[in-house]
């Protein structure tokens, strides 16, 4: 028998709290979003994509969709968008003739490169929203109870590629006149 250890007021007030923070948050997010990829003539499912493509270094359209946090038919329609521009590659394995998988393509690479380069904190509301408490404690906020809900909902898998994004930016990315690139990319001569 599962006994319950929360109220009805208690469980109301934290789905409906955490609903309109979301929302809020999203809104916000989603607008500077838009605003830093439109010189690229991309749209977020086609950002993602190409993010996880390269966080995953080719990925199948199920882990496209599962990872976008999409549905399979806007993975693979958004996918084909990209392909159609030469920034993806389809294709399938040898060994897995009923998945369809997707891998950047040098130009699909660079575009996601320079999108990176391009990056400029201070026209990002979650970011500046986020300062003062750099400013009071030394770091951003971990968002660590937010990590352990979204953990709860989408799986230890979900996590695991969520952390290797950024692990790979860490390692791989270096911070050279305020700007991001990638380690091993030559800086352009102007």
């Amino acid at each position: 028998m599962n006994e319950k250890h929360y109220s009805m007021k208690e469980a109301l007030l934290f789905s409906q709290r955490i609903a309109q923070l979301s929302k809020a948050l999203w809104k916000s997010i989603e607008k500077d979003w838009q605003q830093w990829i439109k010189p690229f003539d991309l749209n977020i499912n086609e950002h993602h994509i190409l993010w996880i493509a390269y966080h995953l270094n080719g990925a199948s359209i199920s882990d496209v969709a599962k990872f976008g946090v999409m549905h399979v038919s806007t993975a693979f329609n958004f996918s084909k968008k990209l392909e159609e521009r030469g920034l993806l590659n389809f294709s399938k394995k040898e060994n897995d003739k009923r998945n369809t998988y997707v891998q950047l393509t040098e130009k699909g690479e660079s575009v996601l490169l320079e999108l990176m380069e391009t990056y400029e904190p201070h026209k990002n509301a979650a970011f500046s929203g986020a300062m003062p408490l750099k400013e009071l404690y030394g770091k951003f906020p971990d968002i660590i109870e937010m990590m352990a809900i979204i953990r709860n909902i989408y799986g230890d898998d979900f996590m695991e590629i969520f952390e290797r994004s950024f692990d790979n930016i860490e390692n791989e990315f270096i911070e050279e006149d305020g700007k991001l690139r990638k380690k091993d990319t030559p800086k352009e001569v102007v």
